[in-house]
């Protein structure tokens, strides 16, 4: 069962969630206006991104003025409540750039165990992915699972790259070695939507080194809540998300193509 308060949660989620992506629809037509680099000439932030983030922090500590507070964006502010709100404003940043789909708006709210409920909205392709602990994984309301894979040769795969030119070589490495081992391999660049993607089995599992929590603290949950096996990098060196039959046969690959060291 989930926690008590879960629902005020899960709503207020949705709810501010909801409503940063229609802000990213009505900013998309300028989406390049005032968009500057941060860690890397391929690292892009936008003026979108800073408003969106302070559209959450509004909603949701205007509701909650207790909780705390971390953005990929304007980082964190400590709470006294013992809930963390943790958000990404525009996941997917170069998509939103482009107009291409593979980006969202993810928010989630997470107590001394880990992520209480997490919202993925993609508003391109008018996606919402919701879960709260215990509780299942929905998208547009309706429950998903992921995909019961178990053979790595028909495992349809997801991973992202970093911004810093020298990791991205090395991952580039590691995909080589991987790629003759699985079905094929789908590039997003957006972290949140490929984990709500093996929740809901657009595709059987997802990698990738280098993360933040704001990347990961919805999908996650809404992954493991549709009976994926999320670990988290501090336990492998890399994140990896797979059906349990998948996961430790996928995990090894990737150890052994140098997944941690990338």
């Amino acid at each position: 069962m989930p926690p008590a308060g879960t629902d005020e949660l899960l709503d207020l989620a949705l709810d501010a969630a909801a409503a940063a992506a229609a802000v990213l629809l009505e900013r998309l037509p300028t989406a390049r206006a005032g968009a500057t680099t941060k860690t890397s000439a391929t690292d892009m932030v936008t003026a979108t991104d800073r408003e969106v983030e302070a559209l959450l922090r509004d909603r949701l500590l205007g509701r909650r003025p207790a909780d705390g507070f971390l953005g990929e964006e304007m980082g964190e502010t400590p709470g006294t409540s013992g809930i963390r709100w943790v958000v990404d404003p525009i996941d997917g940043t170069t998509n939103f750039l482009y107009g291409h789909p593979g980006c969202n708006v993810s928010v989630a709210a997470e107590d001394g165990e880990g992520s209480v409920v997490g919202v993925v909205v993609d508003p391109l392709l008018r996606d919402t992915f919701a879960a709260a602990r215990g509780g299942g994984a929905h998208r547009n309301g309706t429950a998903i699972r992921c995909r019961p894979a178990d053979d790595l040769a028909d495992a349809l795969c997801a991973t992202g790259f970093s911004y810093d030119p020298d990791r991205r070589g090395r991952q580039g490495e590691v995909l080589a070695r991987v790629l003759p081992h699985i079905r094929d391999v789908r590039r997003l660049g957006a972290a949140a939507l490929d984990l709500c993607s093996v929740g809901c089995g657009r595709v059987d599992a997802y990698w990738e080194k280098g993360l933040g929590p704001w990347d990961l603290a919805a999908g996650g949950l809404i992954a493991r809540e549709a009976g994926a096996r999320v670990e988290l990098e501090g336990t492998l060196g890399f994140v990896l998300a797979a059906p349990p039959g998948l996961f430790a046969a996928l995990r090894d690959l990737l150890v052994d193509s140098g997944a941690p060291r990338a």
